[in-house]
């Protein structure tokens, strides 16, 4: 999928797996993965704006803190996330145990 040393700190990557688009994001050295796609309308968050972990959706401003977990039940509208393992220097992504929006 890629490799850890080609995604620095501030750093997005675009990934396909499964047929899922993902984006991967290097927040200060801990990598977060989420599907692009925007839980309001489906829009493309790879070229969201990023300030520190907070995501703001290209299409209308929705931001989504991508260093918190949503609370189920909350209400608020969350992209799906997905584990990220660093294993010999790969970045291992776990679609199959995604975390509902």
């Amino acid at each position: 999928m890629a490799q850890a040393d080609e995604l620095l700190p501030g750093q997005r990557k675009l990934v396909f797996v499964d047929g899922r688009s993902i984006v991967l994001f290097n927040i200060d050295g801990a990598v977060h993965a989420i599907d692009n796609s925007c839980p309001h309308n489906g829009a493309s968050l790879a070229n969201g704006r990023l300030e520190g972990s907070v995501l703001q959706c290209p299409a209308h401003g929705l931001r989504f803190d991508l260093a918190k977990s949503c609370e189920p039940g909350s209400g608020s509208l969350c992209p799906r996330k997905f584990p990220v393992q660093e294993v010999e220097g790969s970045l291992i992504l776990q679609v199959d145990s995604a975390s509902a929006p």
